[in-house]
């Protein structure tokens, strides 16, 4: 069965990446829906060069935000990205295939991700197998927040395409840091609200396994420099999340 595809992304102060993302899915979709949380800077202009369905929402979370906009879409059958994100070729003939002939509810691909200029394909960030294109009556966005996910329903079959979806995740450490403060206090947030303990010894023990796990385990040095630089912040950001976790618990504010 053929169908037609709409692309849902999410925005927010995106003038440096969008216009990446939006060249990259406009020869696959037939439709491109952008979500934005009120962006103060060139993003709604660019997105107006794609005559796109542009629509300003408030922020919840990126979960919440996410299950919204999919609602926005005038197609059940969607790929979602994020603004940094953009199809490679392989991926977009992959899903020009599926589309002309959509048989399961849910598609999976891999994620390959540039850091501060180079491309990352250990450390723990390659594969990092995500499902990005589906039916959306078939499963909801989940997870814990800022880490979304697509979850499918019970039952629904995932098939694995051919490609790669571009992460352009970090421009220099400086933003990688920037991002760890913001997103540690929404994931400590997000634990607590779900009745996760932190601890003095998870303090100790779940940096030093996250740094193990992902410069050694998963290879991290084979990346060089920069493979011991997202080793030794992905560790900085669990000690960071389970620190103002135990703030939170013992009645503080972060």
């Amino acid at each position: 069965m053929r169908v037609q595809l709409s692309a849902v992304i999410i925005t927010f102060n995106e003038e440096k990446n969008i216009r990446r993302c939006l060249e990259s899915l406009v020869s696959v979709v037939d439709e491109i829906v952008v979500v934005d949380s009120f962006s103060t800077d060139g993003t709604q202009k660019i997105c107006e060069e794609f005559a796109v369905k542009f629509i300003e929402h408030a922020f919840e979370g990126h979960i919440e935000q996410k299950n919204w906009a999919k609602s926005q879409a005038t197609f059940d059958h969607i790929i979602s990205l994020d603004a940094d994100e953009a199809l490679d070729e392989t991926l977009k003939n992959s899903i020009k295939k599926v589309k002309e002939n959509w048989v399961l509810d849910s598609y999976s691909m891999n994620r390959l991700t540039n850091y501060c200029g180079k491309w990352i394909r250990h450390s723990g960030w390659y594969p990092d197998v995500k499902t990005r294109l589906f039916n959306r009556n078939k499963g909801d966005w989940g997870g814990n927040n800022p880490h979304d996910k697509f979850i499918p329903k019970s039952g629904v079959e995932v098939k694995h395409l051919e490609g790669d979806l571009l992460h352009y995740s970090f421009y220099s450490r400086e933003e990688h840091i920037e991002q760890i403060h913001k997103f540690s206090t929404i994931g400590a947030n997000a634990l607590y609200q779900k009745g996760v303990k932190s601890s003095l010894l998870k303090l100790l023990i779940k940096p030093l396994a996250r740094f193990v796990k992902a410069y050694f385990v998963f290879k991290g040095y084979l990346d060089g420099p920069e493979g011991f630089a997202i080793s030794r912040l992905s560790a900085y950001a669990n000690y960071l999340k389970y620190s103002k976790l135990l703030k939170l618990q013992r009645g503080g504010t972060i």
